[in-house]
């Protein structure tokens, strides 16, 4: 665990990685802009889990972007994800210190939240009161050259039991993913 120098737990973890990360997103052009492809793939995945809201979710130092997203309205074209929820939309942007993904990306490994309440260090993130969230499952997208360059998850705003099933799942479609990626970047998309 992490602590700010007064000693308070931080909730976001550190990311050495960040600055790599960012180079890698650039380089791929990915993490500016949404794209039709990741909306696709965001919709999939909710059918696929069930979950109402999915995203294709690119990482950098300060912020989230939802490359791809899927909502049960459909309505994802604001920029910030607090201030849009209020008003039963979505947008593509939400804060680093916000959610979950971020631990998926330092932890380079999949999460599984079936209730965040349940989890002290996780109960306590905004998107509980801010949004409603009330269960999570992410996994990195990890790509050939072995940088996390973001996460794929569904969030419910009801407990879910994902489950097994459930990880495997989202491991299976991150992977799916990365390969997806890696076929863009070889002109092969």
């Amino acid at each position: 665990m992490t602590y700010d120098p007064t000693g308070h737990l931080l909730l976001t973890p550190v990311d050495h990685e960040a600055p790599a990360r960012v180079r890698r997103l650039r380089e791929l052009g990915l993490g500016e802009q949404p794209d039709p492809a990741f909306d696709e793939f965001a919709h999939r995945l909710a059918e696929v889990t069930g979950a109402p809201f999915s995203m294709v979710n690119f990482i950098d130092e300060n912020r989230q972007f939802f490359a791809g997203l899927h909502t049960p309205a459909g309505s994802h074209s604001g920029t910030d994800l607090g201030a849009n929820a209020a008003s039963g939309g979505v947008g593509r942007f939400m804060a680093r210190d916000h959610g979950y993904c971020p631990h998926v990306v330092v932890r380079r490994k999949a999460l599984v939240l079936e209730d965040v309440c349940d989890y002290p260090r996780f109960a306590g993130n905004p998107v509980v009161d801010e949004i409603g969230i009330r269960s999570y499952m992410g996994a990195p997208l990890i790509d050939r050259t072995g940088v996390a360059l973001g996460t794929i998850c569904v969030v419910d705003t009801d407990v879910r039991p994902w489950g097994r099933a459930g990880l495997e799942t989202i491991k299976a479609m991150a992977a799916e993913l990365v390969e997806q990626i890696h076929r863009r970047e070889d002109g092969m998309f």
